[in-house]
């Protein structure tokens, strides 16, 4: 866009059999009627999630970036509310990062009042008097986060670049001095740049991180934070993380990250991967914050109760983002994901799990439902369990591995009916042969819209104890697995016919054995 455009409002996608709003996911936010993209200035204030992301209010696809909000007391009901801040004449409003000025450093407040400041990239348009650049500007609410001001004094740091975006900022305490860190990219040069801050308008350079590991396409949306060990009192490391696009282990969008030190200067990760091409078996080798095709541009809450870092991404795909068949929204964010980090024989891993919140408000009845497990060995079969006519779910299965070179679930499937049914839905398989999962939604419903959307993700995955635990998350048009504790995540997105609910276990080439299976309808 060179010019505010109202009348890019994108299109209505017509799916056969579907309503307009058939795919509305039931415990994912999605916009009421306009495109959105990243998440953007998470943070948890006055008792509430507050999320702000890349929004375009005058239609269903990408163009007029501003920041749309929505906030939550539970990261499951959503409110939305007016666009908080407006692209205009001059800009649009692109990704960036909210914090809460306590000691009003910024002056931008007073001491009774002191502001919420949201750091975001101007994304100058022709005539701006800054043509063609991306700079650091800042906006700031006096009322908790409804109402914004953009500064006078826009842009507070420029770097005179056309792709430097996506500031992340936070306090940094170290010893004898604190301060405000800005961590944003280089976007083309693989760059995470660091800079610091006093009053959050004047910036100092820091440092510089990358390249490193995947550069496949656009560095964008970082974030640096410290996380404490699992099960190692005192232990702590800190986490950088940074998407792209194009360049995902499964092809397009997706997020790595890296684990190392911060001494409030630089970030130090303990190990990348040696410099090389981006091939297949490379790609395996980083960590992935997700190794389906649809999380991407994530980001963790500031502020979050109890210091936990509670990670949110934007579940899509730019190579097919503007034609998922949705009407009259388009895109909807992921679950959210606590964040620990798990000492394993390769090193310090990121594992995720869905939020205590998210769990008690979606999912209730969890600990008491139970499907009855009469499943025992499966042999070369597909098969049925019970499950509720709901399409929004979690699904818990523990498999032990026979003899079967694949096993695992069928999930938002049709009501089986013979052998050929039985491949429909979205299939979640086991290959303890090869040590990976797979998710595959190539029999998932509408897979028509793009020829990039029909696809087979697969990730490594590790029995524990000898078995292969699974918790899985559907949706209206959604599949979260999440696989080894936690350790191995994949997000994808589905559009089936919404009678399609049923589950089913499978086992091919030998035998499989079912030993834990609970199915818990979510209750809205």
């Amino acid at each position: 866009m060179t010019a505010l455009d109202p009348t890019v409002t994108g299109s209505t996608p017509t799916v056969p059999g579907a309503s307009p709003e058939a795919f509305r996911p039931e415990l994912h936010f999605a916009a009421r009627d306009t495109w959105l993209n990243d998440p953007n200035g998470l943070i948890y204030h006055g008792g509430l999630f507050h999320l702000y992301f890349q929004n375009n209010p005058f239609g269903n696809v990408w163009g007029n970036m501003s920041w749309g909000h929505a906030t939550s007391a539970d990261l499951v009901t959503w409110r939305e509310h007016p666009v908080a801040i407006p692209c205009d004449e001059r800009e649009d409003v692109f990704s960036g990062s909210v914090v809460f000025d306590a000691h009003n450093t910024s002056g931008l407040g007073t001491s009774d009042q002191p502001p919420l400041v949201a750091v975001y990239t101007s994304a100058f348009r022709n005539g701006a008097g800054h043509d063609g650049i991306q700079a650091q500007s800042i906006a700031f609410s006096l009322d908790g986060g409804y109402r914004w001001t953009k500064h006078a004094g826009n842009p507070v740091l420029s770097r005179a670049s056309p792709d430097f975006r996506d500031p992340k900022v936070f306090w940094y305490s170290g010893e004898g001095s604190s301060y405000w860190v800005l961590v944003a990219v280089e976007a083309t040069q693989h760059l995470v740049v660091l800079y610091r801050s006093d009053d959050l308008l004047a910036w100092e350079h820091l440092s510089d991180f990358g390249p490193a590991n995947a550069t496949g396409g656009v560095w964008e949306c970082p974030d640096l934070f410290p996380l404490p060990v699992r099960d190692e009192p005192g232990a702590s490391a800190w986490v950088l993380t940074v998407n792209l696009s194009p360049g995902g282990p499964n092809g397009g969008s997706a997020g790595q990250y890296f684990v190392g030190d911060f001494d409030g200067v630089s970030f130090t990760p303990h190990s990348t991967v040696p410099p090389g091409p981006d091939d297949g078996a490379r790609l395996r080798e980083y960590g992935w914050l997700d190794w389906g095709r649809d999380f991407y541009a994530a980001v963790a809450f500031t502020d979050a109760p109890d210091d936990r870092r509670i990670l949110l991404g934007w579940m899509n795909n730019w190579e097919y983002a503007n034609e998922i068949p949705t009407s009259p929204w388009r895109s909807a964010m992921s679950l959210p994901r606590e964040l620990s980090l798990v000492r394993t024989a390769a090193g310090l891993r990121l594992a995720q799990r869905v939020p205590a919140e998210v769990e008690r408000a979606a999912f209730p009845a969890f600990a008491a439902e139970r499907t009855p497990v009469d499943l025992d060995v499966l042999v070369d079969e597909v098969r049925a369990v019970p499950a509720p006519d709901s399409v929004a779910m979690r699904i818990d299965a523990t498999f032990r591995p026979g003899s079967a070179t694949e096993f695992g679930l069928v999930v938002r499937g049709a009501a089986l009916g013979g052998s050929d049914d039985a491949a429909g839905g979205t299939r979640i398989g086991i290959r303890p042969g090869e040590g990976v999962i797979l998710l595959d939604r190539t029999r998932s419903g509408d897979t028509g819209f793009s020829a990039a959307f029909p696809s087979v993700e697969t990730a490594p995955v590790a029995a524990l104890d000898g078995a292969y635990r699974l918790t899985v998350y559907t949706d209206r048009c959604s599949v979260e697995v999440f696989a080894e504790d936690g350790l191995v995540t994949l997000t994808d997105l589905v559009f089936p016919a919404e009678s399609a609910t049923a589950i089913s276990v499978y086992a091919s080439g030998g035998d499989a054995e079912v030993t834990d299976l609970r199915i818990t309808a979510a209750i809205r």
